[in-house]
C-alpha cells in the first residue's frame, strides 16, 4: 500500500472480476487441492465454480459472533452459497477467544461436514484443532485469520493487513503533516490479522523520523477496555497526535476514549467500518476509517470450498483488498464500503 490516503477518493486495492468456469471433469479421482503455502505470493481473485456438483454441508465459524464484520462475511457467504446450490450454517462465540470457539469448532467436526470455513481466533491454539479437522477428511477453509502453519487448509483468505496499517498511518501523517507521538490500539497479541496491522503501522512510523511510536496496547476486543487504555494513555502523553485503532472494536473504545478526555486533537484513524464507526466519522471523532472487504471474503470463501470438494480449480492464498472512507467521499463510494449489521 504505497499511496496515502486522499481526501475525497477511496483508495482501493481493486480486485480483479471474479470469474466463473465449471468444476473438472475426469474419469478418476479428483486430484488433491493444494494445501496454502504461507510463503507463495497471493492471488486477487479466483475462480468460482457455476455449480456444485451436490449439495454440501459447509459450516462457517466466526471469530465472535455479533461483530458486523462477520455478519458482513455471513452475508457473502449465504449469497454466494445460494447461487451454487449449497447448504451453510453459521455459529460463533461471543468473545473472540480460542477457548471458546475450540468447542465449537470440535462439535462441528464431530457432526462430519462436507468443509469448514472458519476465522481462527488464535494463531498457535487453533493449530492443532484445525489440522485435526482436515485430517478427518473435511475441506477447511481459512477466512480472515490464520495459524503459524495453514498447510492443512485448501487455501487462505485474507485482507493486505500489513498494507492496511501502513494506509492508516498515511492518514494520520496526513492530518498531522508536521509528525509527533503516535501509538496502536489492538486486540490481543497472537492474532494474524491485528499482529499485521500494527506490523504495517509500525514499520511506516519508524521509517519517518518526524513521528515517535510509542508502542500498541491491546483491548482485548473490549470496547470499554479500549476507552480505559486510550485515557491512561493520554494522561501519561497528552501530547499523543494520533492513534491506529486495530479493529472494530478498538476503534469504537478509542474514539470514545478521546472523545471523553476531551482531545480533539488527537486524530484515530479505524480498522473496520461497522455503523458505529461510520457514525463516529460523520460526527468527527474518527477521522477515517480502513473498510476491508468481508462479503468478498466470504464469497471467495465458499467458492474454494466447493471448488475442493468438486476437484475444480483451486486458489490456495488469496488477498483481497480495502477501502479508505474518510468525511469526503463517506456519502459515495466509501460509504458503500460500510459493513452490515444484518442480512
Amino acid at each position: 500500500m504505497k499511496k496515502p490516503i486522499v481526501a475525497g477518493v477511496a483508495l482501493v486495492l481493486a480486485l480483479s472480476a471474479c470469474t466463473s468456469s465449471k468444476p473438472t471433469e475426469s474419469g478418476g479421482a479428483a486430484a488433491p487441492p493444494a494445501s496454502v503455502d504461507p510463503s507463495a505470493p497471493p492471488a486477487t481473485s479466483v475462480t468460482a465454480p457455476q455449480k456444485a456438483s451436490k449439495n454440501y454441508n459447509i459450516q462457517f465459524i466466526q471469530g465472535v459472533a455479533g461483530d458486523e464484520f462477520y455478519i458482513t462475511m455471513q452475508c457473502g457467504i449465504e449469497a454466494e452459497a445460494a447461487k451454487l446450490g449449497v447448504t451453510v450454517k453459521t455459529q460463533g462465540a461471543q468473545k473472540f477467544d480460542p477457548t471458546l470457539q475450540k468447542p465449537i469448532l470440535d462439535s462441528v467436526v464431530a457432526a462430519k461436514p462436507d468443509a469448514i470455513l472458519i476465522a481462527p481466533t488464535d494463531v498457535k491454539a487453533m493449530q492443532q484443532p484445525l489440522e485435526a479437522a482436515a485430517a478427518a477428511g473435511i475441506k477447511v477453509v481459512l477466512v480472515d485469520t490464520t495459524t503459524e502453519d495453514p498447510s492443512y487448509a485448501v487455501s487462505a483468505i485474507a485482507s493486505d493487513n500489513v498494507g492496511g496499517g501502513k494506509a492508516a498511518f498515511d492518514g494520520i501523517k496526513k492530518l498531522n503533516p508536521n509528525g509527533g507521538k503516535v501509538m496502536t490500539m489492538s486486540v490481543d497479541p497472537g492474532i494474524s490479522t491485528t499482529d499485521q496491522r500494527e506490523q504495517g503501522f509500525k514499520e511506516a512510523a519508524a521509517a519517518d523520523s518526524a513521528f515517535k511510536y510509542l508502542g500498541v496496547q491491546y483491548s482485548h476486543n473490549d470496547p470499554a477496555t479500549a476507552a480505559s487504555l486510550i485515557g491512561s494513555a493520554l494522561q501519561k502523553d497528552p501530547d499523543i497526535v494520533g492513534v491506529f485503532a486495530a479493529n472494530l472494536f478498538s476503534a469504537e473504545g478509542t474514539a470514545t476514549g478521546a472523545r471523553q478526555a476531551g482531545k480533539s486533537t488527537v486524530k484515530v484513524v479505524g480498522f473496520d467500518a461497522g455503523p458505529n464507526q461510520i457514525k463516529a466519522l460523520r460526527e468527527g471523532t474518527v477521522q477515517a476509517l480502513v473498510a476491508q472487504q468481508p462479503g468478498i471474503i466470504g464469497q471467495y470463501g465458499v467458492d474454494m470450498a466447493v471448488a475442493a470438494l468438486d476437484g475444480g480449480q483451486v486458489t490456495p492464498k488469496v488477498q483481497t483488498g480495502f477501502t479508505v472512507i474518510d468525511k469526503d467521499n463517506i456519502d459515495g463510494e466509501g460509504g458503500q464500503a460500510a459493513y452490515k449489521s444484518s442480512c
